[in-house]
């Protein structure tokens, strides 16, 4: 069975990290330390959960030992139901950690919300999907940090981006990514006629500077400006808007809510950076999608990927033909029904294309 030596390597390893965190080389070599110990704290849930497998399979073969003895057998009938129920519970488990997991998962993220067709509305649209995420993130205990915001002039955001941390953060909202359209009436509408419009919504694992993300500073053109904005206290009236462009590739990244241009400039390219590791990422998952058709990771921003409709307070996605009709809960940050979903068809994905493979 090829998942149980997988499995048995797993072990193997662990035992191996073990011994090399225990050893003078490890102690020496912080770099070592940290990598082995990073590989660890991936591999020992497996481990862990693998060995409560051999411990059930092992009670289940002593239990089918005792049936012979008639004082123990209803005993003994009883501890095989419950390993029989138990295996196949803890073999799926098994299978779902062995799926290849996404690197950027742990991640924080920039979350971007840009209006788009619809004018005035789509910018309150834009409004109403920040506070649904800003409500799922209070939920969750994330920290929710304002990058930039664009404001209209009927209160709504021609686009916003903030940064969201906490844990699983990326995993839990990587699939929140692409077009969202609401259909609804407008409050400026007199006639009661239904309007739709629409936004992107994109979210970028943050880069890590450090490691992956290496910004030439010979490849940004850095301009600065005055801000603008709907009014008020935050629109500055000196040139402390940042805008970075990246000349290799024309990404462009700019910031003028901070409270100075050297803020403002560090923003910009904490955005400019996860953009572009995000274009990177979005190309791979592209060429992934195609190849195995994939629909719920190709991270199209201009495909369809929900709808929220007001008149009949129905949200659907339409990548897994999912209708919930709590579209007010769901606009509260209720959308754990939605992203399990999301998730499991992703892993219904992977396995199959695991089963094409072997």
């Amino acid at each position: 069975m090829k998942i149980r030596h997988k499995l048995e390597q797993i072990a193997f390893r662990l035992a191996e990290i073990d011994a090399m965190l225990a050893s003078e080389e490890a102690a020496q070599d912080m770099a070592l330390f940290r990598r082995i110990s990073r590989e660890r704290a991936e591999i020992s849930p497996i481990a862990a959960l693998y060995a409560d497998y051999l411990r059930t399979e092992s009670d289940l073969k002593e239990s089918k030992a005792l049936l012979a003895d008639p004082e123990m057998r209803a005993l003994a009938e009883e501890e095989i139901a419950a390993a029989k129920a138990r295996l196949p519970k803890l073999e799926q488990e098994l299978t779902y950690l062995l799926l290849p997991r996404d690197p950027d998962d742990e991640r924080s993220v920039l979350l971007e919300i840009r209006a788009g067709t619809g004018g005035d509305e789509s910018a309150l649209f834009a409004a109403a999907l920040f506070r649904m995420y800003s409500r799922l993130a209070e939920q969750k205990r994330w920290q929710t940090e304002l990058i930039s915001a664009n404001e209209s002039e009927l209160g709504g955001y021609r686009e916003i981006i903030c940064r969201l941390v906490g844990k699983d953060v990326y995993a839990r909202l990587k699939f929140e990514s692409g077009a969202h359209r609401v259909q609804r009436v407008p409050e400026t509408e007199s006639q009661g006629r239904i309007h739709t419009s629409a936004c992107t919504v994109a979210i970028m694992p943050e880069a890590d500077e450090m490691e992956e993300i290496s910004l030439n500073p010979a490849d940004l053109r850095i301009d600065t400006f005055r801000a603008s904005g709907a009014g008020g206290q935050h629109v500055n009236r000196t040139d402390s808007a940042v805008r970075v462009t990246h000349l290799p590739t024309g990404i462009v990244a700019e910031c003028q809510d901070g409270r100075s241009q050297h803020q403002n400039k560090a923003s910009a390219l904490k955005v400019l950076a996860a953009r572009i590791k995000d274009t990177e990422t979005r190309e791979r998952r592209m060429k992934e999608a195609a190849t195995r058709k994939s629909l719920v990771g190709s991270g199209d921003r201009s495909e369809r990927i929900r709808t929220y409709n007001f008149p009949q307070g129905r949200v659907t996605d339409h990548r897994i033909n999912l209708t919930l009709y709590k579209l007010a809960a769901v606009l509260e940050g209720d959308l754990d029904e939605i992203i399990d979903a999301l998730t499991t068809e992703h892993r219904m994905e992977q396995l199959a294309a695991l089963a094409e493979e072997g």
